[in-house]
């Protein structure tokens, strides 16, 4: 099922530029510091983790000081994201500490303890039931086709496992789809997925107990300029009936004039962004790959 007729070429080609996308970064460290403040509800204590969509591998580290213990995997579809995070790592490794580290744990060594992957989402080079614990952090949207990841991510989630990740809903970027639609018909904003439908994807891919939420959230700017930019840093259109090139300049004209139409009571442009956060389990298999139903019987336990 197609979310969206997005590009995972173009989605590479767009994330190819890192220093581009980290001006973005202010939104994504904010989003993952919420997810982990719901993940801290969650009693669980993974052997290995994987962050999809892991970029810079920033929420990598994070996790990492929570499960010091635990195997790191990330996995992104650009490899330029990939090495700018691995490159900034060790950056920002001592001397001293690259001296020590095989007396470090692996959040500190040199190669963080991670095993990074450049792969799509749904076609993972990891073996069935690998992790614990499936996090992702904006970047469910990219794909073109959410239910084959969902069913792709409960494969390499060991039973009782737990997937948490958040992306953007449809009212994201609300603003400046209608400003576009002052330019002309094509789409130059996804159409992001509702969060009641990734329910539905959730359990039609085996998962349990689904847990879907969202809020909104607004950022405001002084110029349509920096707003545009910001846009672009948080990955731009990835769609295959984008327009070809870039917009002319009397139709950038327009585009200005239709964002200066949003101006806020205290004259500010406004961009809102809807962010879709859910969460779910693997449950226990109830049939065989033959399709056979599985029966548990629990013997009484023996008094002494």
């Amino acid at each position: 099922m197609l979310s969206a007729p997005i590009s995972l070429q173009l989605v590479r080609r767009l994330f190819a530029d890192a220093e581009k996308i980290r001006a973005s970064d202010f939104l994504r460290r904010e989003i993952a510091t919420r997810m982990r403040e719901k993940l801290e509800l969650v009693k669980i204590e993974p052997t290995g983790f994987l962050d999809a969509g892991c970029g810079e591998t920033d929420d990598i580290v994070e996790l990492q000081k929570n499960y010091p213990s635990a195997q790191a995997y990330g996995v992104d579809a650009s490899l330029s994201m990939l090495t700018a995070g691995r490159d900034k790592q060790l950056a920002a490794k001592s001397a001293m500490g690259r001296l020590l580290a095989k007396w470090t744990p692996a959040a500190l060594r040199q190669d963080g303890g991670q095993h990074l992957l450049c792969a799509d989402f749904a076609r993972l080079p990891m073996a069935n039931s690998s992790v614990d614990l499936i996090w992702s952090n904006l970047a469910l949207h990219w794909h073109p086709q959410p239910d084959l990841v969902f069913a792709e991510w409960r494969r390499v989630l060991r039973t009782e496992g737990l997937l948490m990740f958040s992306c953007f809903g449809p009212d994201t970027m609300m603003e400046l789809r209608q400003a576009f639609a002052d330019v002309d018909d094509l789409p130059h904003v996804l159409p992001f997925v509702d969060m009641h439908d990734f329910g539905d994807m959730l359990v039609n891919a085996g998962f349990s107990t689904p847990v879907m939420d969202m809020e909104k959230i607004t950022l405001t700017y002084g110029e349509p300029e920096k707003l545009l930019e910001d846009v672009r840093a948080l990955g731009g259109n990835p769609l295959m009936t984008r327009q070809q090139g870039l917009l002319g300049r009397k139709a950038y004209e327009r585009l200005l004039v239709a964002l200066e139409k949003n101006r806020n009571a205290v004259g500010r442009l406004t961009l809102t962004l809807e962010v879709v956060y859910g969460h779910a389990f693997r449950p226990v298999n109830r049939k065989t790959a033959a399709g056979e139903s599985i029966v548990r019987f629990d013997l009484p336990k023996k008094s002494s």
